[in-house]
């Protein structure tokens, strides 16, 4: 990694203050998530005393307060350009763009769907969605289940991971007995 491409608290002030005067997305370098993700993960690895830990804690929050500022301010500059300046996306800001451009697409395939009066195909999507199988971890032992699509499942102990259909993983998620687990594609 080159000097220029490390990441301290100033480097980053810089680019998000570059960010804010800019109507375009800028450049930044391709790693910079992950350089600045090395950056936060390393000062909070650091221990220290007294007053050299408030300061090692003041700017981390620094740091993430920062980081977050940057990420919205990007995204939205993303979500707002009409010719969505590929070349400037970082892929971590692609992967979150994709996302929202599935939103999109589903809403309007619902939207489409109930204006055009197709309800079995809105039937079939609901029944499809309810019982999409997901990975969850458990955080509490739950006993066997019947599952969205009348399946059987369980009984589970804590830490267990199972794939269960989404309407059932979303109860357990909501009681705060399991957690969802994403896998990289």
């Amino acid at each position: 990694m080159s000097e220029s491409n490390q990441i301290n608290i100033f480097s980053l002030h810089n680019t998000v203050l570059r960010e804010t005067e800019n109507d375009s997305i800028s450049e930044i370098a391709p790693n910079f998530y992950r350089n600045l993700s090395d950056f936060i993960g390393n000062l909070k690895k650091q221990e220290f005393d007294g007053v050299e830990s408030k300061i090692k804690d003041a700017l981390i929050e620094m740091a993430t307060e920062l980081t977050s500022l940057l990420i919205h301010i990007r995204l939205e500059k993303i979500s707002k350009s009409e010719d969505n300046q590929f070349e400037n996306f970082l892929d971590e800001e692609k992967f979150i763009f994709d996302s929202q451009e599935e939103q999109r697409e589903r809403t309007e395939m619902i939207l489409s769907a109930t204006i055009n009066g197709k309800s079995k195909f809105l039937e079939s999507l609901s029944q499809n969605h309810k019982t999409k199988k997901i990975v969850i971890r458990f955080l509490k032992e739950v006993e066997e289940i019947v599952g969205a699509d009348l399946e059987k499942y369980g009984p589970f102990k804590t830490e267990d991971i199972a794939t269960i259909p989404y309407e059932n993983a979303q109860a357990l998620i909501t009681k705060n007995a399991a957690t969802r687990i994403r896998w990289d594609d």
